[in-house]
Order: C-alpha cells, then sequence, then structure tokens
C-alpha cells in the first residue's frame, strides 16, 4: 500500500473527508504536525517513508529529496507556487512535482484591489478614528487619480489590470517576458522599466514568480525610486521584498505604506517592527482564500498524487462528484 505525507495546511482541517479518497485508492496516510510549513529538519525526519506528499510551501531541497530516494516518485504541491521545490534536481531522478497552475488569480486580484481601496479611501484609518471618539476627514484619492505599477504581469497580474481599468488608474507594467500586444492595448497597458514604474506609481503590486531574477527585487536601490506617498502591495512571495531595506523606508517616510500578505519569515515573527507600523496592513498568507478555488486545488492536488503514483483513477470524476464540497 502506497504511503502518502500530507502536510499541506489548507488541507489538514478537511482530513477526514479526503480520507476516504485515499482509502478508495489504496493510500495510507501520514500527518505530521505543521505549522505553515515542513522545513527541511521535519521532512527527514519522515525520509523513506512515504511514496508521495501532499505538501505546501515545504523545503523539499536537494538534499531532502535524496533523504526520501528511492521511495519518493512524486510531490504534489497545494497551490501554484513551487519556489520550495528543487524541482529541476527532482525531476532529474525521475521524480514528478506536480501543481495547480493559475489556481488562485481571481481571489489574490481581489484581494490587491481590496488593499489598492482600503489604501487610497483611508477607510479603516477613519474606522479606527470614529471607533477612538475622533471626527476627523482624512484626506482620500479617487483611483482615476491613481497610477498602479504592476510589476509581474502573468496571469494575476493581468487578473489585477484588468480590475484596476475598471477604477480608471492608469497603469504601468513591467515583467521580464513578453506581454501579448493585445492584452497591452486593449488594458492600455504602458510597458516600463523597473526604475520607472516604482518612480511613477502611486500603488505598486508584485505579482512576479519568485526566482533569482526576482529575489529582493525591492531593495535598499529600488526603494531609491519610489515616491514617499507610494503604497508597496506584496500578496506574491515574501523574498520579493527585503524586509529591513522596506522598514527602513516606511521608518524614515520614504515609502507612504505598505500591505503584506507574504514575508521572508512566516509565520511574521513577532518582533517585527510592521506589527506596529500604522500605515501597514498585514494578513496571514492568505489572499488564495476563496471555497471554489481551494476546493479546485484539493481536487487537482490529489489527481497530481495517483497521476505520479502511476495509480489508476479512471473513475476520478465520479469520486470527485461523491465527495465535492464548496462549503
Amino acid at each position: 500500500m502506497p504511503t502518502v505525507l500530507l502536510s499541506a495546511p489548507y488541507m489538514l482541517p478537511f482530513v477526514d473527508r479526503f480520507k476516504m479518497v485515499f482509502d478508495h485508492y489504496g493510500l495510507d496516510v501520514l500527518l505530521p504536525e505543521v505549522h505553515e510549513r515542513m522545513e527541511e529538519t521535519q521532512i527527514l525526519q519522515y525520509a523513506g517513508n512515504f511514496d508521495g506528499t501532499i505538501c505546501g510551501d515545504d523545503r523539499y531541497s536537494e538534499k531532502v529529496i535524496r533523504a526520501c530516494m528511492p521511495r519518493l516518485k512524486v510531490i504534489s504541491k497545494w497551490g501554484t507556487g513551487i519556489d520550495s521545490i528543487d524541482k529541476q534536481f527532482a525531476e532529474s531522478v525521475g521524480i514528478m512535482v506536480g501543481n495547480t497552475p493559475n489556481a488562485f488569480t481571481l481571489p489574490v486580484s481581489d484581494s490587491v484591489m481590496g488593499y489598492i481601496l482600503a489604501f487610497a479611501r483611508m477607510q479603516p484609518w477613519m474606522d479606527d478614528a470614529i471607533k477612538q471618539g475622533i471626527w476627523e476627514k482624512i484626506p482620500g484619492r479617487s483611483l482615476s487619480e491613481c497610477t498602479l505599477g504592476v510589476i509581474g504581469v502573468g496571469n494575476i497580474g493581468k487578473a489585477v489590470i484588468r480590475r484596476a481599468k475598471a477604477f480608471g488608474m492608469q497603469i504601468l507594467g513591467n515583467d521580464i517576458k513578453a506581454v501579448a500586444p493585445d492584452f497591452i492595448l486593449e488594458n492600455k497597458v504602458e510597458m516600463v522599466s523597473l526604475e520607472e514604474l516604482l518612480g511613477r506609481a502611486d500603488f505598486i503590486s508584485l505579482n512576479c514568480d519568485l526566482n533569482p531574477t526576482s529575489f529582493h527585487i525591492i531593495n535598499p536601490h529600488t526603494l531609491e525610486s519610489v515616491q514617499p506617498h507610494a503604497v508597496l502591495i506584496n500578496t506574491a512571495r515574501g523574498p520579493l521584498v527585503d524586509e529591513p531595506a522596506l522598514i527602513q523606508a516606511l521608518q524614515e517616510k520614504r515609502l507612504g505604506g505598505a500591505a503584506m500578505d507574504v514575508y521572508e519569515v512566516e509565520p511574521l515573527p513577532p518582533d517585527s517592527p510592521l506589527r506596529k507600523m500604522n500605515h501597514v496592513m498585514l494578513a496571514s498568507h492568505n489572499s488564495n482564500s476563496s471555497p471554489s478555488a481551494w476546493e479546485r486545488v484539493h481536487w487537482n492536488t490529489i489527481r497530481n498524487l495517483l497521476k505520479g503514483l502511476q495509480i489508476e483513477h479512471a473513475d476520478f470524476e465520479e469520486v470527485e462528484k461523491k465527495y465535492v464540497s464548496y462549503s
């Protein structure tokens, strides 16, 4: 009986429902204790004891993968980003790496617009003032008066741009890959250099993958280009931002605000200065929140697992219909 290490935080609360599915396909399940993700040392404790894994942002480095060989056949990532997995090495030794591309485009792009609206209209701060007994008319801006810079014009970046266009924002884009000309024309996107985008944007949204070219794309040097009233929004990956540099820019008022859903270290450490900053909005790596999106990813992740384990699953759609839930 193949054994699966199930460590994806978004699936663990529903393990009882999915246990019936695993039983159907003859799978034994290991359930480790997980706090956000499994680090190398935690995974190594299970090395050699599982044939496949359904994981979150667990650290499947070359070292870990080698330790799990030859038994490990598939790493099925819950979600889209696989930057915590050494995919190149895994596939070079015959281990399948699966994910769900374009999984959370809608909820993440909605989250970006929510942050933009909150900062432009100052609603959280007006609410807080009223509740403290302060009657203050805090100045806001119409989005039609603002410029949005989108770094990374992929699926989520495009969805953010479409939403921003509906609000009448001027839109700047930056990407290391070519963006389809028809999308640029249709949405009136001005593709510019990173330096120009940072220098002109009122809101800067990070929507790129984490890779060697984007690691710390926001750093002391690039922060020199931003306008002092600009707001940085990161719903992509924590290491896109050099956090000490961001904190310093905020403290010195060289940046007007930040909205952070992801961090270099997660959970965000209790002593992080970000926790005490007034013009910073924080969330718990949860911009993907969407019952229907989560459900689609649950099932696609299981499908990838079965494929990697070479388990016959011609009846998968019937099984999915039996146990699917959008509640």
